[in-house]
């Protein structure tokens, strides 16, 4: 009867420990570059943007987010990725050097009529982060303006279950997944009606992903891929009477 007991407890520890993610695996070497801000006190400056999460507060990132520049941007596959920054090497930081913790969900575009110096920060090869201002200003002084900064990538830890915004047409389904967890950047997504087999889906901008079979009438399934090679599928997610212009909430990679 011991040995049973035993051997129940070490199934229930394995059994317990296999769904475990070790976040810390997952976080980057520290690296240098730089941070301005925009978007205006409130940060309603920052909305929209290239990535395509529209209101950033409704869509789960709030204030904590970033403009990449063409270096970090990866032409929009960076879009939903989660970095770790603290201001370094100048007397605006604050005291303590906080950490700030933001989600890429724009693009901060270069500006080839200033110097990589002295205005175009976001011009290649410069590493650049244009954070919202409120965001910032935990880090450092708003008179500084710039700031030296060190960043790398951490897990993203969301709230909730990802989010699948459904636009287009019948003959033209448009994507829009936000608030994923993990790596948080999205490199492959698959769709599946429930008349239909598992479909891949291709990236139209940011995070938006399109395909063109009619979908209408059957409850969709979708599988997410991250960059860190993770997986998540969300089974009939949206239910056959869908439609355009509505969100629907899935699961989410466990950190």
């Amino acid at each position: 009867m011991a040995s049973m007991t035993v051997l129940c407890i070490v199934s229930l520890i394995a059994f317990s420990t296999a769904f475990v993610v070790d976040a810390t695996s997952h976080f980057g070497p520290w690296k240098s570059a730089h941070a301005t801000f925009y978007g205006g006190g409130d940060a309603t400056g920052t909305m929209g943007g290239a990535c395509g999460y529209g209101n950033l507060y409704s869509d789960g990132y709030g204030i904590n987010t970033a403009a990449l520049s063409t270096a970090l941007f990866n032409n929009g596959l960076s879009c939903g990725a989660c970095f770790e920054l603290k201001c370094v090497n100048t007397k605006w930081c604050h005291s303590g050097r906080p950490s700030i913790f933001v989600t890429a969900t724009n693009f901060c575009p270069p500006n080839w009529a200033q110097a990589n110096d002295n205005g175009g920060w976001c011009n290649p090869p410069r590493t650049h982060f244009d954070l919202s201002q409120p965001i910032f200003l935990k880090i450092a002084e708003y008179r500084a303006g710039i700031v030296p900064v060190a960043y790398r990538r951490v897990p993203c830890r969301k709230r909730g279950g990802m989010r699948f915004k459904i636009s287009g047409n019948p003959y033209f389904n448009l994507v829009l997944i936000t608030n994923v967890a993990g790596a948080g950047d999205i490199v492959k997504v698959s769709v599946k009606g429930s008349k239909t087999g598992w479909m891949p889906m291709r990236r139209n901008w940011g995070q938006n992903w399109q395909i063109g079979t009619v979908l209408v009438g059957q409850s969709l399934s979708f599988s997410v891929k991250t960059s860190d090679g993770g997986t998540s599928t969300s089974w009939n997610v949206a239910p056959s009477k869908w439609q355009f212009g509505q969100s629907y909430t899935g699961n989410n990679f466990r950190v």
